[in-house]
Parts: structure tokens; sequence; C-alpha cells
């Protein structure tokens, strides 16, 4: 049985916390949280113990923990993973890695030293219609892709302390909810060289509005150049993609209730996170935990690396940048020395 502990139980922690309960292999042992009635509420439900502060916890149960699920503001996710690995627990970290690219690889730099398995939650690459376009992609059903376009977004989330309108803390929506497609985008076309990107509410400060709309350009190293829409300034969330390739365009929006489509050119060349819910069993974000779990166990790569979180920060920080300077960044990664 995997003992684990999850910190900072909002929206996402909720998730996590649940999903620990509902599965054969995990124990939830401990729940961590500042709101002394979010703890105890969880404490009571799930039979796990609760506690006021990661301190705390790790002094009277630390050593019984083998995971660590972290699911603080994006700012605090440095210092708690930090803390998780000095006890040699494996940690979960929810999306986007870090606030910064240096912190992030300071993450990743850290957890090596210390010997232990760091998992980021990009759960994109675990909702089924983003899997089987990425195996359309792969299969070459609509051939050489060109062009893309992407959507996602919804009203302005709300959280303790209202982080998510602090820019400083959370990187607002073209780091916090961006990050999604930015990952999803680079697993299907690799590395990212070029990034241009303007929004409305600035790169830093207070966003006093609590409404954001990005609009973001990426060149990849292979050619393929992607649009994409994020907004925290509309009713109901919506994410949708088309990827147009040589032969046909895959296509999908989760507003119109309907499984991926592959439209194919005929011969004759007539036409041819709110979180979102599935359908499925066990949502995207049990399947996600559950892999980890599974990778924790077994000692396997995960589908999505914490290299690969940290692409996606680089590509999220650019796009900062670029806004900032209101002209286009160009991306120089380099791999995070072991």
């Amino acid at each position: 049985m995997v003992r684990v502990m999850v910190v900072g139980l909002g929206t996402m922690g909720a998730v996590h916390a649940s999903s620990f309960v509902e599965m054969d292999e995990t124990e939830l042992t401990a729940v961590v949280d500042v709101k002394e009635e979010r703890a105890n509420e969880w404490g009571e439900k799930s039979g796990a113990k609760s506690f006021y502060s990661f301190d705390e916890a790790i002094k009277e149960v630390g050593e019984d923990i083998d995971v660590i699920s972290i699911c603080v503001p994006t700012d605090l996710h440095p210092a708690f993973v930090k803390k998780a690995a000095d006890v040699k627990a494996a940690i979960i970290c929810e999306k986007p890695l870090a606030r910064s690219l240096e912190a992030a690889e300071e993450m990743i730099t850290y957890c090596r030293k210390q010997g232990v398995a760091l998992y980021v939650g990009h759960v994109v690459r675990f909702f089924p219609e983003y899997q089987k376009a990425k195996q359309a992609l792969d299969e070459g059903v609509v051939g050489k892709v060109g062009v893309v376009r992407t959507t996602r977004g919804g009203s302005y989330p709300v959280a303790t302390e209202d982080w998510y309108a602090n820019t400083d803390r959370s990187g607002g929506l073209v780091l916090d909810l961006l990050v999604h497609d930015f990952d999803f985008l680079r697993w299907c076309f690799g590395e990212v060289e070029r990034v241009y990107a303007r929004n409305l509410a600035g790169v830093a400060g207070i966003n006093e509005e609590r409404k954001d709309y990005a609009l973001v350009t990426l060149r990849f190293v292979n050619g393929v150049i992607a649009h994409l829409e994020g907004t925290w300034a509309h009713g109901g969330f919506r994410t949708s993609f088309e990827l147009a390739g040589k032969e046909g365009i895959l296509h999908y929006d989760s507003q119109k209730n309907q499984a991926l489509v592959a439209e194919k050119a005929s011969p004759d060349g007539k036409p041819g996170v709110a979180v979102p819910e599935s359908p499925l069993k066990n949502s995207p974000y049990y399947t996600e935990l559950s892999h980890f779990i599974q990778c924790i166990q077994s000692g396997k790569e995960p589908i999505v690396t914490a290299e690969d979180a940290l692409r996606a920060v680089e590509i999220g920080m650019a796009a900062l940048q670029s806004i900032k300077k209101k002209k286009p960044v160009t991306i120089h990664s380099q791999k995070v020395a072991h």
C-alpha cells in the first residue's frame, strides 16, 4: 500500500485527495491545509490525519509517507518540493512546476540530488481526446501538420488569498492555464524555437479587473506554427483544437459533445483546468495520478516527465517576456544537468 500525503486542499488538492481515497493501491495517510476547517473536514471523511502546517505533518508522520502530493499556489512549489525531497518521499507536484524557469530547474536538480522522483501534473496528456489526437498524428492520419489552433479558458478562477489574481505568484493566464497547451503541443511537435504573445492583463502585479485574454504564437523547430488562445473572461469552460495537415484536419471542441473528428480531404479535393469533466468512469485526473503511482512502484518513466514540465514553463516564461517586450522571443533550450 502506497501511503500518500496531500498538501493543499483547494480545488486541485481535493481532486488529488479524492483520487487517492478511491485507489486500491493507495492510502490517504495525511492531509495538510492552512485552513483548519478544510483540513479537519478531509481528515474526518477520509480517515487521514489532518495537519495545519507541512512542518508539523512531517514531524509527526513523515517517516510513514511514501508520496507527497503538492497542490499549493505556484510560487510555493519550490519550497514545498524541496522539503518533501528532504524526507525522501516521491513527489507529485501540480502544474506549472514553478513561477520561473530558474526555480523549476533548481527543483529538478534538488530532487535528483536527494534521489527522489518528481512527477508533474500535466493532465491534458491523459484526456482521451488529446491522447487520440497524438496517436492520430503519430500514425500520419492527416499527413504532415503545418498549422495548429487551440483555445482554452472560461471564467476567472477563485482561490485562497485570490492568488491567481496576483500575477507575480501565479504567472497569470499564460503560465497557469496555457501551460496545458504548451505541454500538449510540445508533446506532439517537439521543441519550440520562437514565441510571440500579447495579453490584456500584463505580466506583473495584481489583476484587479479579474479578467485576462491572451494570444500566443509558437513556431516549432520542425516548422509547425501554432496559434493559442486563452481566456479568463468567458462564462463556461471550453477547450478546442484544430490540427491542420496536408491530408486533412483533426479537430475537437469540448462544447460540441463529440469525440475527436478527423476530416480527410477527398481525392477530388472536395471538403471532406475550472476542472474539465470527462464522461469516462475514471477522470483524467484519476488516470494521471494512478499512472504516477504505478511509475513510483515500478520505476518506469512517466508519460510526462519533470523535464517536460520544465520545458512548458520555459515556453510560458518566453511568452511572458514577449508580452513585456512586445516582440518575439527565441528559445535556446538546454537540458538540466544530472
